[in-house]
Parts: structure tokens; C-alpha cells; sequence
């Protein structure tokens, strides 16, 4: 048996080449689908092996990862998912934009880590019982939405008027954009709302946060604007604006500060997930979690660039500053 992997280009081409042989191991060998959206090194499929490893899968051993990317392109996941499904894997994993491909995946369980709500986008009937082929992780958490807020008005006590840039394409963004503006204007804010739909609408988007005239930019997390975390990040420090965004995978890329779930962490509990998956439990019955533990990182370097000052006691509350 030899694994393979799938580089799929942003033009929709599929390029194969064969990994190692798999060692002969006694029985089947489990093997696993992760289909992504983003680019390679990736650090998400490497938490997740370390969590396999923790129940005893070795990736090329005992279990096959075959890796299935096409960066920025969901579209062209879309288009081949078919032919991956024909080998009939024992389990598919999805993240961000992917996920919608996945949903091809008819009779295979399907682990997720996503942002929004998957209860709107139709995966799951409810967190506590799915009731279908999917279950896995959600970031979606309104309470932190408008802890993010909060947080930049103590970067900034003067803060006035916030640009927030919102994939409309995102299932639960409707709810996240409303506690937004409700906690903004709590806090005497005026909230400005710069709405895109999907990848090819990022450029107008940035545009309009030109044109917003805005002392500092919140950027809803998701699969879209993680895949042009870098572009974002660069567009906003180029307007010394201040930035907060939802993963520390936005400041790893430039962004001033961000507030959330640490995703290889949620990648490396995925593995649990998995785990019960491949010894027969129902995704149905497996309830869909939410992180309950979220860091604050500011850039550090992003911050001297711009010539801010970071108040100390929000560098005190920081868990990373990166320098």
C-alpha cells in the first residue's frame, strides 16, 4: 500500500507524487483525508499527528494522512473531492473553507475545525447532537467577538471609529457582526462595517478600509481572510492602523494583536475526536466542542514599526509578545 498526496494548484490542477511505502502492519491500515485550504509547511496537520500520536497512531505506520491542499482555491477542492472519496477512506478532516467541499462526503465521518456556526451552515443539527456525518471543533464564540473589542479599546482610550472587515460568506457572521456593534457603541465607538464575499472581493475590501478613515481595523476570523492574513496584515500596517484579529497565526503573519483559541492546540484535541471516530464512534452522537481557553498576542515588531506605544498593563495580560 503506498500513500499519496494531492498538491492542488490555485488553478484547480491536481499534481500527484507517492510518499514512502507504508510498513506492513498486521490488518488494515486506517487512513485519513485532510482537505485544506492553506499552503504548505502546515502547522495544523502537525498538531494534529502529535495528538494521534498521543493514542498511539504514527502517521505512516499505523494510520495514513493523505494531505489534499489547494491554497486559496476551495473551488478546486470541490472539483476533485469525488475522485478522493472513491477510495473510500475511513475518516475525512476539513477546515475554513473546505469544509463546504466535505460536504460531498456522504456516508464518511467528517471531523472539522471551523470558525463559524455549523449548525447554520448545515452540518450539524445542534453542538450537543449533530446528528449527521460531521462533528469536530468551533471557534464560533460571541462573547469572545466582543472581547476583542474591549481589548482594542485598551490599546487605544481614544478609540472613536472601528473598521471591521467581514467575509459575508461566513456562516454565523451575521450574529458575530450585531454583538459587534452592540458592544462597540457600549463602548462609544462607532463601528464601520466593510463587508466582503470570498477571496475575490479582498482587494475592494481593503480599499474601503482606506476610505473608513478608521483609528483601528478588527477583522472577523475565518477561512478567507486567514488565507490572505498576510496581505491584510501588511495593507493595515502601511496605514499605522492597529489590528486585531482573531489567531495568532494573523500577528505570526504581521498583525498587531489577536485574541482567541491557539488552533494547533484545538488541531492536537482534534486527534481524540478522530480517535473514537476510527474505533466506531458516531460523529452523530459526538458532540461539537468549543475552545474554553484563548490567548492574547501582540506583534511586538509590528508595534515599533508603526512607532505605538502598547499601554503596559495590556503588555502584562499578554501570554506571547512577539519581538
Amino acid at each position: 500500500m503506498r500513500r499519496r498526496e494531492f498538491l492542488i494548484s490555485s488553478y484547480g490542477v491536481a499534481v500527484l507524487w507517492a510518499s514512502p511505502a507504508l510498513p506492513q502492519t498486521a490488518g488494515r491500515v486506517p487512513r485519513i483525508l485532510w482537505l485544506s485550504t492553506e499552503s504548505q509547511p502546515d502547522p495544523f496537520v502537525e498538531g494534529f499527528r502529535e495528538g494521534l500520536r498521543r493514542h498511539g497512531y504514527v502517521d505512516g505506520q499505523n494510520v495514513a494522512i493523505e494531505l489534499h491542499y489547494a491554497p486559496g482555491n476551495p473551488d478546486a477542492l470541490q472539483r476533485v473531492i469525488g475522485e478522493l472519496l472513491e477510495s473510500k477512506p475511513d475518516l475525512v478532516v476539513a477546515s475554513g473553507p473546505a469544509i463546504r467541499a466535505s460536504r460531498l462526503a456522504k456516508g464518511v465521518p467528517v471531523l472539522f475545525v471551523m470558525s463559524g456556526d455549523p449548525v447554520e451552515l448545515g452540518i450539524a443539527q445542534s453542538l450537543s447532537r449533530p446528528g449527521g456525518n460531521f462533528t469536530g471543533m468551533t471557534f464560533m464564540s460571541l462573547d469572545v467577538a466582543g472581547k476583542r473589542i474591549e481589548l482594542l479599546k485598551e490599546l487605544i482610550p481614544q478609540l472613536a471609529r472601528l473598521a471591521v472587515l467581514s467575509n459575508t460568506d461566513h456562516p454565523g457572521e451575521a450574529s458575530e457582526w450585531r454583538v459587534s456593534q452592540q458592544v462597540a457603541k457600549g463602548l462609544g465607538i462607532e463601528p464601520v462595517y466593510v463587508p466582503f464575499k470570498g477571496g475575490g472581493e479582498i482587494d475592494s475590501a481593503l480599499t474601503a478600509i482606506r476610505q473608513a478613515r478608521a483609528d483601528a481595523v478588527l477583522v472577523f476570523p475565518e477561512g478567507v481572510t486567514m488565507v490572505h492574513r498576510g496581505k491584510i496584515a501588511g495593507f493595515v500596517m502601511a496605514l499605522r492602523l492597529p489590528s486585531m484579529f482573531g489567531w495568532r497565526e494573523y500577528c505570526d503573519a504581521g498583525g498587531f494583536m489577536s485574541y482567541g483559541a491557539n488552533q494547533r492546540t484545538t488541531y492536537f484535541r482534534l486527534a481524540e475526536f478522530a480517535d473514537r471516530l476510527l474505533r466506531g464512534t458516531k460523529p452523530a452522537e459526538l458532540p461539537i466542542e468549543q475552545p474554553t481557553i484563548f490567548e492574547l498576542v501582540i506583534n511586538g515588531k509590528t508595534a515599533k514599526g508603526m512607532g505605538f506605544a502598547i499601554p503596559r498593563p495590556l503588555l502584562a495580560r499578554a501570554d506571547e509578545v512577539i519581538e
